[in-house]
């Protein structure tokens, strides 16, 4: 492997692995959560721009939360709906 591949110096490029990868993930996720503060968004910030795999785990994080949030959110039912429902269920007792 090419050192220099692995460098996030002067060409600008997110280095390919991260030194330390499960500390890294777990402010990712923190701040995801919401727990962030305003030096652990510097970190952040300064991590995704020279880390790849931290890059890569903390949008793909975010975009499972979105999908998540949008697919596991309460859906207001009908009242028509609702009151058939429990019209039928009292009808079964």
């Amino acid at each position: 492997m090419d050192k220099n591949r692995n460098k996030s110096s002067e060409s600008g490029k997110r280095k390919l692995n991260c030194s330390d990868e499960s500390k890294c993930f777990e402010l990712l996720e923190s701040i995801l959560d919401g727990e962030e503060t305003s030096s652990s968004k510097e970190i952040l910030d300064e991590k995704l721009a020279k880390c790849q795999p931290c890059f890569e785990h903390y949008h793909l994080e975010k975009v499972i939360r979105e999908i998540l949030k949008n697919k596991c959110t309460k859906q207001m039912v009908p009242a028509e709906l609702a009151d058939s429902i429990r019209q039928k269920i009292q009808e079964i007792k």
